[in-house]
C-alpha cells in the first residue's frame, strides 16, 4: 500500500506541474520521465542489494526507450518531475532531494574521473531549465532555480536564481544580486575580447602617429632640400 500511496502522489505530481496533463492513466502509460523514475527505483533496489549487474541492466533498458539515464546508484527524493525528459543524465553520485523538476537536456554530472562524490546535490524543491549542466561534488540549496542553458559549477544557496555561463547566482530570496548587472559584470570572455580589441586599436594608433611624424619629417627635409 504504501507503494501505491507513493505512485500516486507522483502521478498526482506530474499533473499539478504540466498543464498538458489530463489524467493519472495518461502519465502513467504514456510519460516518459514518469517511467525512467520507476524504472530507476526498480534498479535502485537490486543495486543497494548487491546485484549492480541487474540494476545496470534495468537502468540501460530504461535510457533505450525513454532517452533518460539515471544511474541506479543515484539518491532520488519523492516526486521528481522530469518534463519531456530526452538526453537528461543523473550520474552515480548525485542526490536529489523532494519535489524536484527537471527540463530536457539536463545534466547532473562529474567533472572528472575522481573516485568518491563526484556529482550534485539538489535540495527539495529545486528546479533546473532546459538544457543546464550541473557538474560537480556541490550542493544546490532548497527552493533554488537554475535557468535554462546554465553550466553550474559552483554551489548554488538555497532560494537563488543561477543563470549564464559559467552559472553566477542573480538573485537570492527574490532580491536581486550585484551580478545580477550584466553590464557592469559582463562575461569574462566578452571582457577580453574586450580588451584585446582596446589593445589593437592602441595600436594601430600609434602606428598611425609614428606613420604621420615620419611623413612630416620627411617632407620637411625635401623642403630643407629644396631651399
Amino acid at each position: 500500500m504504501k507503494m501505491f500511496r507513493e505512485m500516486l502522489a507522483e502521478l498526482d505530481s506530474y499533473k499539478e506541474r504540466d498543464p498538458a496533463a489530463r489524467s493519472r492513466w495518461e502519465i502513467y502509460l504514456l510519460y516518459a520521465g514518469f517511467k525512467a523514475v520507476r524504472a530507476y527505483r526498480k534498479a535502485h533496489w537490486f543495486h543497494t542489494h548487491g546485484h549492480p549487474f541487474i540494476a545496470r541492466w534495468i537502468s540501460q533498458r530504461s535510457r533505450r526507450k525513454t532517452g533518460i539515464e539515471i544511474h541506479p546508484g543515484a539518491k532520488i527524493g519523492k516526486r521528481l518531475f522530469i518534463d519531456h525528459g530526452m538526453g537528461v543524465v543523473i550520474g552515480e553520485t548525485a542526490e536529489i532531494g523532494d519535489d524536484c523538476t527537471l527540463y530536457q537536456g539536463v545534466t547532473l554530472g562529474g567533472t572528472g574521473k575522481d573516485h568518491g562524490k563526484r556529482h550534485p546535490t539538489l535540495g527539495n524543491n529545486v528546479m533546473v531549465g532546459a538544457g543546464a549542466k550541473v557538474l560537480g561534488p556541490f550542493s544546490v540549496g532548497d527552493n533554488a532555480l537554475v535557468a535554462a542553458g546554465a553550466v553550474v559549477l559552483d554551489e548554488v544557496p538555497a532560494n537563488a536564481t543561477a543563470v549564464g555561463v559559467p552559472a553566477r547566482v542573480v538573485r537570492i530570496n527574490g532580491q536581486r544580486t550585484a551580478s545580477l548587472d550584466q553590464i557592469h559584470v559582463g562575461d569574462p570572455v566578452s571582457q577580453e575580447l574586450c580588451r584585446l580589441r582596446f589593445c589593437l586599436e592602441q595600436i594601430c594608433r600609434e602606428q598611425n602617429k609614428e606613420q604621420n611624424t615620419s611623413s612630416c619629417q620627411q617632407k620637411a627635409e625635401r623642403e630643407d632640400h629644396g631651399q
